[in-house]
């Protein structure tokens, strides 16, 4: 079986060697390279192509968000395992919508860092039970509009002022297939049942008034 292949990302040289000693100590793991800054480290992710890269958000030159960016942009086969300090609540979120596979602290137990890294590599999410903490928060604050698309948005918008599809379909060029599709998305994201519910929603959150409707 092949090992884990790691990038070690991170601006303090004492974290990274830290890291090797205990990486290098486990089997099926092998530390590739090691990185002082975000733009090393995607220098290096390209060259090297590791199967998880350990990365840290705080650092100097460029921060973990953008290099998570980056990495996704690049089409890299790299998985990104953030190992961090901080679990401030729009670090985690900014992290996780970057494209991040997981998200542990660096107080966690050795144990639970070689899990995480494991998951990582098997292609599943890894979070810190505080980050998940804050991802289920989040979820639960998250304004269920903001989970549309631009499109879908655009149909509901059109929707909620008592429009019906072939004049939705007219309106955005598309097909009614396409309208049916949008709006069954609409309705199963927002919790409705039809487009008068969806009329009813938009007017209690005062996205329509009553002389926008026919």
């Amino acid at each position: 079986m092949m090992p884990i292949r790691i990038l070690i990302v991170d601006d303090h040289a004492v974290v990274r060697q830290g890291l090797r000693l205990l990486l290098e100590a486990q089997p099926g793991i092998e530390v590739i390279g090691e990185a002082p800054d975000g733009a090393m480290g995607i220098q290096m992710a390209q060259q090297m192509q590791p199967d998880v890269i350990l990365l840290d958000l705080l650092m100097p030159v460029m921060n973990g968000i953008e290099v998570i960016q980056r990495i996704q942009g690049l089409r890299l086969n790299s998985r990104v395992l953030v190992l961090t300090s901080s679990l401030e609540d729009q670090l985690v979120k900014q992290a996780l919508q970057a494209g991040a596979h997981g998200y542990i602290l660096k107080a966690s137990r050795a144990t639970d860092l070689m899990q995480a890294i494991e998951r990582v590599a098997q292609g599943l999410t890894a979070l810190d039970p505080a980050a998940a903490q804050v991802v289920m928060q989040h979820a639960r604050d998250q304004d269920p509009l903001e989970t549309l698309t631009a499109r879908e948005r655009d149909v509901f918008d059109i929707m909620a002022r008592g429009h019906n599809n072939p004049e939705i379909a007219d309106l955005l060029s598309v097909s009614e297939a396409t309208v049916r599709t949008h709006i069954a998305s609409v309705l199963d994201k927002l919790m409705l049942r039809d487009r008068t519910q969806v009329m009813v929603y938009a007017l209690k959150r005062g996205l329509v008034r009553l002389e926008d409707l026919p």
